[in-house]
């Protein structure tokens, strides 16, 4: 299918998981994409492995040099940039008595500001341009409510969703939808890391806490990247173009909003 043909998708951290996910997805329905990442290597390897309708970029959202940089990269490479997947984002977990300042800010940095700021440095190029766009932001399941041990990154991710509502009702006068995806517990290799904080802080045996996880999902198992994907085109497409400030659930039924 051709659903996207003709568009230029910019995708943070979508040197792996889900933002590469998304990648190919978009690829396989006609358009073009800027794999934003830090991890240039790995960039420039997938970017290459995608062939020409692929391009990596050094996309650093923690900087606003960086996001200028790699936005106005982009424009000149393929010339617009019609759809933004702000997908970058980590993830952190303490006791609300162990949180520190510094965790607190680089995920916020990350997670909050760098979608924002990324968000405001695309949306000014298709005001610019006149033509309106589609702009996707990752929320999570996490900040539909919080977890004891999650409270940093549970209030990113509500803060994701209210910025998501504030945006699409700000930027839609232009013709630019801003929606956003919350997905469930999505595996990948990044799972590794947030296992390992369940397994320091709830005492739990490694990849005991990933296997609670997928066995609590309604659906029966965690989900992959591949099924956040006809989300992500949806959303990108003229299907969704009536559809505004909106954060649709895709987490194999673990919330119901």
């Amino acid at each position: 299918m051709t659903r996207l043909a003709g568009k230029t998708a910019l995708i943070t951290g979508a040197a792996r998981g889900i933002g590469l996910a998304f990648a190919q997805a978009y690829i396989r329905e006609g358009a073009r994409v800027l794999i934003g990442d830090i991890d240039m290597d790995r960039a420039r390897a997938e970017a290459a492995r995608l062939g020409e309708s692929a391009l990596a970029l050094e996309m650093d959202v923690t900087q606003q040099a960086s996001i200028d940089n790699a936005v106005h990269a982009g424009i000149a490479h393929f010339g617009q940039i019609d759809i933004l997947v702000n997908n970058a984002a980590i993830f952190t977990a303490a006791p609300i008595a162990e949180i520190t300042r510094d965790d607190y800010a680089r995920c916020f940095d990350i997670n909050v500001a760098g979608t924002l700021f990324t968000l405001q440095a695309v949306a000014r190029h298709m005001i610019e341009r006149g033509q309106g766009g589609k702009i996707i932001n990752m929320a999570s399941q996490a900040g539909r409510r919080g977890e004891a041990l999650v409270g940093v990154y549970c209030a990113s991710k509500a803060a994701i969703i209210s910025l998501t509502q504030s945006a699409g009702l700000n930027l839609i006068s232009h013709g630019i939808n801003v929606n956003a995806i919350a997905p469930g517990v999505v595996d990948g290799e990044h799972w590794d890391g947030v296992d390992a904080f369940f397994a320091k802080y709830e005492g739990k045996a490694p990849g005991q806490k990933k296997r609670e996880v997928g066995a609590s999902v309604p659906y029966g198992r965690m989900g992959v990247p591949d099924d956040l994907t006809g989300m992500a085109v949806f959303l990108a497409s003229r299907d969704a173009d009536y559809i505004v400030a909106q954060t649709y659930n895709v987490d194999g039924g673990q919330w119901m909003s």
